[in-house]
């Protein structure tokens, strides 16, 4: 199927092909009839992804500040690579569109096939042949509304929850700075609502035609004194509210809302404009201003939107979807008029000229533009595409043929770029749940072919091994469909997030023939193996301090959300778990926990000291922090036994001290074991040997981060018993 994606890194706009995506549980798959180009957000986007690299870090100084932190504890190269390999993506385009449901995913009771719908948000009402949008990101289209007019649903909800902003009464004046589509449905729902509406815009033409939808007064910015103006219209009291929709550089439409607000009244601004609040005016009316985001309660809620939770009736009256509806239901009323507000159409095929030609244009002439969409041919849903021919003389069949299982950050930006530096593997397919990742990993590694159904590679005959790097609840799923496949499996920890996974696993395992190792890569650090040969000598328990400074994970995270990342122990503590039972060389026996509770700030699973009790005696402590800061070293392993010292700073420099003698190694930049992981993982294959990590150990440390968020729960020692778990 056909998408339109920018990469932010050269700023490239492509139509492209990509697989068509996969329904799933709570979304509904999409064949889109129309999307709208909304020109101001997507031009930023666009201006933003042709800035050089110094110029996006000049724009976004919050982010630079966390690359410079990522520098000083990985090293500029490292730090480099990250930001170039996130930067190195294709973003899909669109925001808004309508069209027809080919298929529901379970859960799903609103919507059947067939249905006439809109939809939102970027990510998933794309410019794109064929959508997947979650349920409450889509709405059904009233019977008297056409598709061009539904799939402004999304741009009119964003004016409809600025209006709703205000708190304005029936009779009170709005005033609305910029008329462009936003202001151009804004004004029409203001009239709606029974408000006096004044419109203010530089451009004759848009106040012109804001005249002809509604307004009651206009201004244009340049030419008339839009403030002298203001002040005849309301007898010198000023506007009861001011929506800002302009796009500016400068603070002036600000500064001009500031002025003829009346005292006491509030200004809301979704447009993209400089916000230094004139204090001295703002002091004097005592002005309230609200940034306004999205287009209502639920937006950016990964609960609301993902998971399709409503917020209860009562209590959250309006939420976007709610939004959504409400707007359609004033177009099939007609108190909203579309067809005047459409300026240019395309064909989805004409895109890249398209936006060639709306973002050279300085006139001002387009508003509303449309993407239509041509009926499918059955190929254009079809999961799999090829990216690559290759002839079978160019690939020798002592190579490893690899499928992977999920694109993110972490496959892409380490995964990734290790393995294509193997010269035994070759890459053969990629299966990602949206075309558009796999397509565009598929093309930078040299993938055969992407897909978005992953049996696609269990199926595969000439695949060997898969690589699994999706969330954490796939995990133990993809290790048991594929080892059942006859496959080879390297899975990213954690191993599994529960009890059943984990017995599953073990059951499958038992009696499959094939390897498994799991991402627990720091075991594999030239640092680690290094201490591990110190050490080895010493004929006593061990006494381990390894302190993590892992700082911060937004609330909003995946990775906090138990069904999905489980939490940060079993997200992330298990590397130490592992880490630490490698170093004594035994299985961990009993563990202790306890975390600073700190109401509203902290997780339970972040700021958390662990003992680990060993069976052969050894005693490890891992402090793992939330609350530190990121710029300070993020890792420091200390090995005290046998009158003798060990310390891993960061995995960049290594002391050994026995009886005052000094042994050390220093490496240019960090290495935490990736490298060599992935080298062994295809070793063993490629050499038909069992993996060098005993099973029973994965099994062990996956218990005991179990056991782990259990004595957090309970405030006691939790024993783990390895031995018993599997029988």
């Amino acid at each position: 199927m056909k998408q339109l994606v920018q990469n932010f890194k050269s700023g490239g706009l492509k139509l492209i092909e990509v697989p068509a995506p996969q329904v799933k549980l709570g979304g509904l798959l999409v064949q889109n009839v129309n999307s709208v180009v909304s020109i101001g957000t997507e031009k930023l986007m666009m201006d933003f992804a042709k800035k050089s690299l110094l110029g996006k870090a000049l724009a976004r100084p919050d982010l630079t500040r966390q690359v410079i932190d990522f520098a000083k504890n990985e090293g500029l190269l490292k730090a480099y690579q990250q930001a170039t390999s996130r930067l190195d993506n294709l973003t899909p385009l669109g925001y808004s569109s309508s069209g027809v449901v080919l298929d529901v995913g379970e859960g799903i009771n609103d919507f059947k096939k067939g249905d006439r719908v809109a939809c939102a948000r970027g990510g998933f009402a794309s410019h794109a042949e064929v959508i997947l949008v979650p349920e409450n990101l889509c709405v059904k289209a009233p019977d008297n509304v056409a598709f061009e007019s539904a799939a402004f649903a999304t741009v009119g909800a964003i004016a409809l929850h600025s209006i709703r902003l205000c708190e304005a009464s029936l009779g009170d004046r709005v005033a609305i700075i910029g008329l462009g589509l936003l202001g151009q449905l804004a004004v029409q729902i203001a009239k709606a609502a029974g408000y006096q509406v004044f419109g203010v815009d530089s451009d004759p033409g848009k106040v012109s035609l804001a005249n002809q939808l509604g307004l009651d007064d206009s201004a244009i910015a340049g030419k008339d004194d839009v403030i002298c103006k203001s002040e005849s219209i309301t007898k010198g009291h000023g506007f009861d509210a001011v929506i800002i929709l302009a796009s500016a550089s400068s603070n002036e439409p600000l500064e001009v809302a500031a002025e003829i607000c009346r005292h006491k009244g509030k200004i809301v601004v979704p447009g993209m404009v400089k916000l230094d609040v004139p204090r001295q005016t703002f002091y004097q009316k005592e002005l309230s201003l609200v940034v306004s985001k999205g287009w209502g309660a639920g937006f950016d809620d990964p609960i609301y939107e993902l998971k399709g939770i409503d917020y209860p009736h009562a209590y959250v009256r309006w939420t976007e979807r709610k939004n959504m509806e409400q707007f359609l239901d004033l177009v099939s009323e007609g108190k909203v008029q579309i067809e005047p507000l459409i300026t240019h159409k395309f064909k989805i095929d004409e895109a890249e000229s398209a936006y060639k030609t709306m973002t050279e244009d300085k006139s001002g002439q387009f508003i509303g533009v449309l993407f239509s969409y041509n009926a499918l041919e059955k190929e254009s849903l079809a999961p799999r595409i090829q990216l690559m021919k290759i002839a079978k003389t160019e690939k020798p069949k002592r190579k490893t043929n690899v499928g992977l299982i999920g694109a993110g950050a972490f496959a892409t930006g380490t995964m990734l770029p290790l393995i294509k530096k193997l010269s035994s593997v070759n890459s053969r397919g990629i299966a990602t749940a949206t075309g558009l990742t796999g397509k565009h990993a598929g093309d930078k590694f040299g993938f055969e072919y992407c897909t978005t159904d992953y049996k696609e590679l269990l199926n595969d005959p000439e695949i060997d091994c898969i690589l699994i790097a999706t969330r954490h609840d796939l995990h133990a799923g993809f290790v048991t469909e594929s080892l059942k496949h006859g496959k080879d499996v390297f899975v990213e920890k954690p191993l599994a997030l529960t009890h059943d996974e984990l017995k599953k696993i073990i059951a499958v395992y038992e009696e499959s023939p094939h390897r498994l190792m799991v991402g627990f890569n720091r075991r594999f650090s030239p640092f680690t193996q290094k201490a591990k040969e110190l050490i080895s000598g010493i004929g006593e328990p061990l006494v381990i301090n390894c302190r993590v400074n892992a700082g911060p994970v937004p609330k909003e995270s995946w990775v906090h959300d138990s069904s999905q990342g489980g939490g940060r122990i079993l997200g992330e503590v298990c590397h130490f778990v592992d880490l630490t039972q490698f170093l004594t060389g035994s299985l961990p026996i009993k563990v202790f926990a306890e975390s600073l509770r700190e109401a509203g700030i902290y997780n339970p699973d972040e700021n958390v000291v662990i003992t680990i009790t060993f069976a052969n005696g050894s005693l490890a402590s891992v402090t793992y922090i939330a609350n530190g800061d990121k710029s300070f070293p993020r890792e420091r392993v200390e090995i005290f036994g046998g009158g003798s010292v060990c310390v891993i700073e960061n995995y960049k420099s290594l002391v050994f001290t026995h009886k005052s003698k000094k042994k050390k190694m220093r490496a240019f930049s960090k290495d935490s074991g990736h490298k060599s992981e992935f080298a062994t993982f295809f070793s063993a294959i490629e050499q038909g040997q069992l993996m060098p990590v005993d099973f029973k150990e994965y099994i062990s440390t996956t218990l005991a981060t179990f056991c782990i968020e259990e004595s957090l729960s309970k405030g006691v020692p939790v024993n783990v018993d390895v031995m018993n778990y599997s029988k």
